[in-house]
């Protein structure tokens, strides 16, 4: 009797180690599909606009400005932005996230 029990607990620990790698590969898939996949799709959409960034659009900055493009230097990765009238400044181009323009055209005009 003691023999059928000891061959039982042998049995159940060697699967027990493939049933934990199979529990961890599906843990990583999980968070792939909900957390890296997103953000991911995230960063190529702004890489996208930042891209195709184009004078003359409302944007926002990382630091939350809100302004109009003026200028765009592609050489130094530099944008040129108004945030009030006469007032011009200068930001990197990877720290201009996105178009408010859809944002703003609802506000009244000040």
């Amino acid at each position: 009797m003691n023999s059928s029990i000891l061959l039982a607990a042998q049995a159940q620990g060697q699967g027990g180690g493939m049933s934990m790698l199979i529990m961890m590969i599906a843990i990583f898939a999980i968070m792939w599909f909900f957390m890296i996949r997103p953000q991911q799709k995230k960063q190529k959409e702004i890489r996208n606009f930042q891209n195709a960034l184009t004078e003359n659009t409302k944007v926002v900055t990382g630091g939350g400005i809100f302004g109009t493009v003026k200028r765009i230097d592609i050489q130094n990765n530099r944008v040129e932005v108004e945030i009030a009238k006469g007032v011009v400044i200068e930001v990197d181009k990877a720290y201009v996230f996105r178009d408010t323009s859809e944002l703003m055209a609802g506000q009244p005009a000040k």
